[in-house]
């Protein structure tokens, strides 16, 4: 969104369209009203990246409707928790779409992005590898690089200890782990970065679909660590990039 007023202003001051005609250009926003979406065409411009859609509950009309829609004024658009069925059908009226199947993510990326920074994303076991690579695709379409680091979880401590120097080049940690969950604790401990944790359903009964990871995250005495919702990778990956990009700009 930011992209397209720019260009739009630029028109403008070199006489190429009127103001008249810049107006009428910007008549959509801050919204288009859909019926079932209001699609938000501001969200770019404020947040930096635009509305990103979520998928689940919604009926694949509704998915490609509303991405067409934010596609009119952006040149990154994102769909989350999407089937691959969704995907396909979408590629047939969107045919630039890619699908991230591991993260459910389906993309529409028309512009070149500079990745900056680092974050790392860790995860405790291969079951938590799509709530992982949500929040890793997630960083990584919204401009920062990433470095995965996968199944280093506590029940094999070695593994975690193997890895550890590539944490300290980071500029902001993902933790993703479920059973008991204290994964996150343990990097909290070893590694002087912010840690965003996310904890997974991932577990057996008395995980309670995520609840104990949960609180063992909420509860964890290692300073510096921000917990998301259960299975809630997409947030951690938005989250992350807001801090990388941040520090980043900062070292200007």
């Amino acid at each position: 969104m930011r992209e397209r007023l720019k260009e739009l202003l630029e028109k403008v001051k070199s006489g190429e369209i009127s103001i008249d005609r810049a107006i009428d250009e910007l008549r959509i926003l801050p919204y288009q009203d859909l019926g079932y979406a209001k699609v938000d065409h501001l969200r770019g411009l404020i947040k930096g990246f635009p509305e990103v859609i979520f998928s689940q509950g919604k009926t694949t009309d509704q998915v490609i409707n509303i991405m067409l829609e934010l596609l009119k004024v952006n040149n990154r658009v994102i769909a989350t928790r999407a089937t691959y069925e969704v995907y396909k059908s979408l590629k047939e009226r969107i045919p630039d779409a890619v699908y991230f199947d591991r993260a459910r993510i389906i993309a529409v990326l028309r512009e070149d992005v500079e990745k900056k920074g680092k974050i790392v994303v860790a995860c405790a076991g291969t079951a938590d590898l799509p709530v992982a690579e949500e929040a890793a695709v997630t960083a990584e379409i919204m401009g920062s690089n990433v470095e995965r680091i996968y199944d280093v979880g506590v029940a094999g401590l070695h593994r975690l200890i193997d890895q550890i120097d590539k944490f300290y080049s980071a500029n902001v940690v993902i933790v993703v782990a479920g059973m008991e969950g204290a994964l996150p604790s343990v990097v909290g401990g070893l590694v002087a970065k912010p840690i965003i944790a996310v904890p997974t359903s991932v577990g057996y009964g008395a995980n309670f679909n995520g609840l104990s990871a949960l609180l063992t995250m909420l509860n964890s005495c290692v300073p510096g660590i921000a917990v998301v919702n259960i299975d809630n990778g997409f947030s951690a990956g938005y989250l992350a990039n807001m801090i990388n990009l941040m520090v980043e700009e900062n070292k200007k």
